[in-house]
Order: structure tokens, then C-alpha cells, then sequence
């Protein structure tokens, strides 16, 4: 396995990340432990969740995959060799079952309690901000258009102060971002060092071969002022682990399950699939092992955040940390995305 540093810290963390967002839903909380159990062994310390998991999110299921992780480290005494990353969900009419209040002092303070009891913990290693609670372009969404009726009115400063407060009570270690955008990313960078307030060390944002935007102006952020990305949909809700192509949908997949769930469904997205797939075959690579290398070795990327719903999908997605593409292969990924950018935002 593969290592680096959440920036600004001193915490080294595997290059995969595992990603938990299936497990009460797709997967049993036994199925979560086992692969728990694996990712620990094969050396991988960072686990993400949120409580908003498992997804799609219901009334029914809220923060059920948190229970299961607090099961899981209760069970097996281990919360030390973790790395432990969640999230407090923002405002939308998917999440009106949790809260609508967005991020004030009393949501946080709501919403970190919660989490720090449903996993059995005192601290939460990277407490992250899901997504905005201000109009702008994410979920799917590829370009930013102002709504004049917009009534949301700037809060970072607010919000850093709440986050400050649980920092100096030991109950969060560090905080990050999630579907934000290069504007808020340097906002709260630059309030961070001004009010001398707890600095974002982490950005959790889509990124993969369908959907490079994380390069057009967050990149550059990350680079210049070491914002780490937690990069989540490597594998485009499994688009690009090859199991739709062919006209295939198979059992208990994600678009089987859920047919709405088709940010990365496009023909655009499926027709650079196809090229991806040709080189992974041309290379002897499958195209789930081309797609993660890709991702995990990008210079901007702290971490690579996986999924899987079967073990075999699990084996093969920690197992792609040990590959390094050549730059033969990069040329002709880029090649690709030359011709099909980004086809899902």
C-alpha cells in the first residue's frame, strides 16, 4: 500500500480510501464488517462515511452506515489504527428527514454529536462539510449560474468559529470540504489564516476519467496551497469498471437499483469507456485497474475514495494502489479526454 499526508498534519493515510456509502442499503452490516476487516489487513487506515449514508438517502436508513462502522470498531477495539473521515449533511429537499437548517453553530453541534455516538468514538479524525448550502455547480451540475432570489448570505467565518470549538474540545482533529468549488476553497483558506481559525486540509470532490473538472480551477488550489483531494466516484458509480458495457445492467448494481442515479450515463460517458476499456486491454490491465491508477497517482490526490458492494470488487480496487501507469498509457488516456472531455460532470 501506498502512503501520503493529509496536508497540514501529521496523519499519513493509505492512497485508497475506503468508501462506505453502500453498507445498509446494497450491502449488510456483516458485509460491511468483512470488508472493514480486509481493507484494515491489506494496510488501507482511511475510511470515509457521512451521516447521510447509505445512499440514496432515506428517513428509513439515515445514518445507518455509521452505525455500523460504531458497531464495528466497538466489536473489534481498534478505533486507533483508523483514520476516521464523516460528514455533516448540508441543506436540500433530499435531506429534509435529518435537518433544514444548514450549517449553524446548533446544525454542527447536532450533527457531530450524532456521528461521534453512532460510530462509538470521542474524536473524529477529518470532520468535512458535504456539500455547499449557497447555489453553485455540483452534483452533477457543470456550469454556475446566479439565482437573483438566492437567500443565502455568507457564513464561512461562522462556520470555522463552530468547527474551532469542537477542535479545541478534542472531538474533531481536522476539517475539509466536500463538492465545494475553487471560490469557497480559498475563501475559507484565506479566513483560516486571518482569524487564525482551523485551515481546510482536505476537499472530497468527484474526480475520475469522465469527470476531470477537479483540473480546471480547483487543481491549481490544491497545488498551490496543499488542499488535499479526497477523490470520491473513481470508477463513475461503476461505469468505468466495465460491468454496464455491452448493454449489461447487471443484478444489484447501482443502475439497476436506482435508474435515477445517472450522472455518469450519458452517451458521451459510455462511447469514452469504450476507448478507456481498449487501452486497458491494449496494456493488460483491466479497466477498473487503468481507472484507479489513474486517479490514485494524480499529484493533487491525498487519497482515492473506493466502493465496492462485492469482495472480489474490494480485492480488485486496493489492489490497483500498487499499479503506476506508464507515461505511454498517459498519453493515450489524454488522447481520450482530448477528444471526449469530461463527458459527466
Amino acid at each position: 500500500m501506498k502512503y501520503t499526508t493529509i496536508p497540514y498534519t501529521d496523519i499519513r493515510v493509505s492512497k485508497i480510501c475506503l468508501g462506505t456509502m453502500t453498507w445498509g442499503n446494497q450491502n449488510t452490516p456483516s458485509e460491511g464488517f468483512e470488508q472493514m476487516d480486509y481493507a484494515l489487513d491489506a494496510r488501507v487506515n482511511f475510511f470515509d462515511t457521512a451521516e447521510l449514508y447509505p445512499v440514496p438517502a432515506t428517513a428509513d436508513t439515515y445514518a445507518d452506515t455509521e452505525r455500523i462502522m460504531g458497531d464495528w470498531f466497538a466489536t473489534r477495539k481498534n478505533r486507533d489504527k483508523v483514520v476516521l473521515a464523516t460528514k455533516i449533511a448540508g441543506p436540500g429537499a433530499y435531506t429534509a428527514h435529518i435537518r433544514t437548517t444548514g450549517y449553524t453553530p446548533d446544525s454542527i453541534g447536532e450533527a457531530l454529536e450524532g456521528s461521534l455516538k453512532r460510530l462509538q468514538t470521542d474524536y473524529i479524525d477529518l470532520y468535512q462539510l458535504h456539500w455547499p448550502e449557497r447555489n453553485a455547480n455540483f452534483f452533477g451540475k457543470r456550469d454556475y449560474f446566479p439565482e437573483t432570489a438566492e437567500q443565502w448570505e455568507e457564513n464561512f467565518q461562522e462556520i470555522l468559529e463552530t468547527l474551532h470549538q469542537f477542535v479545541q474540545q478534542g472531538k474533531i482533529r481536522h476539517v475539509g470540504l466536500s463538492n465545494e468549488t475553487p471560490w469557497a476553497s480559498m475563501k475559507y483558506i484565506s479566513l483560516a489564516e486571518q482569524k487564525d481559525l482551523p485551515r481546510m486540509k482536505t476537499i472530497q470532490n468527484p474526480y475520475s476519467l469522465l469527470n476531470r473538472t477537479f483540473e480546471v480551477g480547483n487543481a491549481e488550489v490544491a497545488h498551490r496551497e496543499q488542499l488535499g483531494l479526497l477523490a470520491y466516484s473513481p470508477l463513475a458509480f461503476g461505469l468505468l469498471s466495465g460491468k454496464y458495457r455491452n448493454g449489461q445492467l447487471p443484478e444489484n448494481s447501482r443502475l439497476k437499483l436506482f435508474p435515477r442515479m445517472a450522472r455518469y450515463n450519458s452517451d458521451q460517458s459510455r462511447d469514452a469507456t469504450e476507448a478507456y476499456a481498449a487501452i486497458a486491454e491494449k496494456h493488460n490491465l483491466t479497466l477498473t485497474q487503468l481507472s484507479l491508477a489513474f486517479v490514485t497517482d494524480r499529484p493533487f490526490v491525498t487519497s482515492n475514495i473506493i466502493g465496492a458492494t462485492t469482495m472480489e470488487q474490494l480485492k480488485e480496487n486496493i489492489g490497483s494502489a500498487e499499479i503506476t501507469l506508464s507515461q505511454e498509457i498517459l498519453d493515450e488516456i489524454n488522447a481520450v479526454h482530448g477528444r471526449i472531455p469530461n463527458p459527466a460532470p
